[in-house]
């Protein structure tokens, strides 16, 4: 392609709106334009990046016998209603965009298909011959996101493959499970990206198990806890340690003390003199179910750790159902305003102890009249530590569980793992954080949308039993600009050569000049037939314009037809290493394919 010819404009200075580096370089180097909040325009450019990628993604998925379709994008409400998650969807996490036809039929525009594809194993599986079975599609996806940023990192409409597989037991799955582990590896390796496979919290997509593929890059969203053993990788929402050893406590009988001005861990245990070690804070939350009931919730917890909110929520999703709901809509500390609508006195804040009454909850049919008590594993081992009294300026010390305080039946963990934390899986090994960008993930859905929804099959032994499902999902244009976030500098984009747009351009330093011009065309016509995808630079500008924007676009090899001609040779540069050489005009198609097809094979 001819860049004169091409829809082709770059910028000069960052856009204002945007955050990280990646964002900033699609929008100034012509790949992408902004359209809305969230809503982008993919240029063409960015379009072949894309269309690369979706081939990849083809291949590999294709390979393991998955079979490609098109899922619609619009869905009725029902099919989420019968699973439980339109509430979820359109109110707790508020991310699928609802509207009502004009036959006043509600329906939603699909940011994920399981519901879809359930519905069609229901009507068209019937028996355990017809499985496995394994459906992909590659296609766009909206989600309201609350804050749409980075670009097309967190986006309102994004091109996203997804798939879904159906099993007769959770062993088929299994099998499915680890070639979809392969096959996105396979992926991100043949794209070109530095990644990690971590273990990862399910969400509200649910099931019993699931892996992020994180690219690895400084803007990434998502913090990794890894070990250098290569043994453990998990996100921080889903990741286990071993926490540091509390400290013996100074305290050996039990009193209560007057501790005033010490309404965090760290005033009290400078007043106390003791370890936070040897603290056991209580953590206050309000949850609200999609029943409409709000469930106050105290976690105890060791005073030196955090409440990682997202096991806590996994928690009370699954105590759920003791109270006739499916699913939590909301999960926060009540602010004082928040506290004025349930509480029928005012809290001791920063004084809480674990047994702190029921009573201090007014009388309301929306609200459980009792604390959802919960312990943290951290806190159960404690030995005459100190906790709040229940009353402003106040705690006591020496205290025992089941002695002063009644352990909590529920015993979980619930506690954020950190760097510098010991593995479980080796003591010896602590707990490094990297960030990360997340780009695929891998679920075992077990039969949670197939009960939800009857979606059955008949085993050889004629019983009608839940298909065993699991779901994948690869985010097309959030790994482009990964790719980008993964691998710049300061003069613009280096992509990967298996994604690039092309592999190569051909930059004119003077257009006036007849022998570059006459040398130029003949190669760019010569590479484009030997399969090296190339772009000239035809366009009447500086020769210095041209180099820029080269670099800013990040094409993987330049070929400069400059004063080398003379010598019967070509300047070219490899724009991620910026090495340059000359090269004779007769061997550059030669040299060509052997440095992309090393650079492509050596990923596969």
């Amino acid at each position: 392609m001819r860049l004169s010819q091409m829809l082709f404009v770059t910028l000069r200075d960052d856009p204002a709106d945007a955050e990280i580096p990646s964002h900033k370089l699609l929008l100034r180097a012509g790949y992408i334009r902004r359209i809305g909040s969230g809503i982008y325009a993919y240029l063409p450019f960015m379009w072949r990046v894309l269309q690369k990628v979706s081939q990849i993604v083809r291949e590999e998925m294709n390979a393991t016998g998955a079979q490609e379709c098109l899922l619609p994008q619009l869905q009725p409400s029902d099919l989420w209603k019968e699973s439980g998650r339109w509430d979820t969807y359109t109110k707790a996490e508020g991310i699928m965009f609802s509207l009502i036809d004009r036959r006043e039929q509600q329906l939603g525009l699909g940011p994920t298909h399981e519901e879809v594809i359930t519905a069609i194993a229901r009507d068209m599986i019937r028996s355990y011959r017809q499985l496995p079975l394994h459906l992909y599609q590659l296609q766009t996806k909206f989600r309201d996101e609350i804050r749409p940023r980075f670009g097309l990192m967190r986006g309102r409409e994004f091109i996203m493959k997804d798939g879904y597989s159906f099993h007769v037991d959770e062993e088929s799955l299994k099998k499915t499970y680890q070639d979809m582990y392969q096959a996105y590896s396979n992926m991100l390796r043949r794209s070109g990206l530095a990644f990690r496979p971590v273990e990862a919290d399910s969400g509200a997509i649910g099931g019993s198990g699931s892996t992020e593929f994180m690219v690895l890059a400084e803007a990434g969203e998502d913090e990794v806890l890894y070990t250098e053993d290569g043994k453990y990788a998990a996100n921080v929402e889903k990741a286990v340690s071993l926490p540091a050893d509390a400290e013996t406590s100074p305290f050996t009988s039990y009193e209560k003390r007057e501790t005033p001005g010490t309404d965090t861990i760290e005033k009290l245990s400078s007043f106390l003199k003791c370890s936070p070690t040897q603290i056991v804070k209580s953590v206050l939350y309000q949850t609200v179910y999609d029943t409409g009931l709000t469930v106050l919730v105290l976690v105890s917890i060791r005073g030196d750790q955090e409440v990682n909110e997202v096991k806590l929520q996994n928690e009370l999703t699954r105590l759920a159902a003791n109270y006739g709901a499916k699913a939590v809509i909301a999960l926060n500390v009540p602010s004082a305003e928040t506290q004025q609508t349930w509480a029928a006195k005012s809290l001791p804040l920063g004084y809480i102890a674990p047994d702190i009454s029921d009573e201090y909850i007014a009388a309301n049919k929306q609200v459980q009249a009792k604390f959802v008590r919960l312990v943290d594993k951290t806190a159960v081992d404690l030995k005459n530590f100190v906790t709040g009294a229940n009353e402003t300026g106040y705690h006591v010390v020496g205290a025992n569980w089941n002695e002063q305080f009644q352990l909590p039946e529920s015993v979980v963990d619930l506690r954020k793992a950190r760097p510098g934390d010991r593995a479980l899986h080796n003591p010896e090994q602590t707990l490094s954080s990297a960030r990360g960008i997340e780009v695929g993930h891998i679920f075992q859905l077990g039969t949670k949308y197939s009960v939800a929804m009857g979606a059955t099959y008949t085993n050889e032994q004629g019983e009608e039993k839940p298909l065993v499902m699991g779901c994948y999902g690869v985010g097309v244009s959030r790994l482009a600009q990964a790719a980008v976030e993964q691998s710049y500098d300061k003069d613009g984009i280096i992509w990967p050569v298996a994604i690039a747009p092309y592999h190569a351009i051909v930059t004119i330093p003077n257009i006036n000049d007849a022998q570059q011009v006459q040398i130029a065309e003949k190669l760019y016509t010569e590479l484009n037939q030997a399969g090296i995808e190339t772009l000239l630079d035809d366009r009447d500008e500086r020769a210095g314009v041209k180099f820029k924007d080269a670099d800013l676009i990040g094409i993987p090899y330049r070929i400069v037809t400059g004063r080398a001609i003379a010598n019967g040779k070509v300047e070219v540069v490899e724009r991620a290493t910026r090495q340059s050489q000359e090269i004779a005009i007769d061997e550059v198609i030669t040299t060509l394919k052997q440095w992309i097809t090393t650079a492509i094979e050596g990923k596969n």
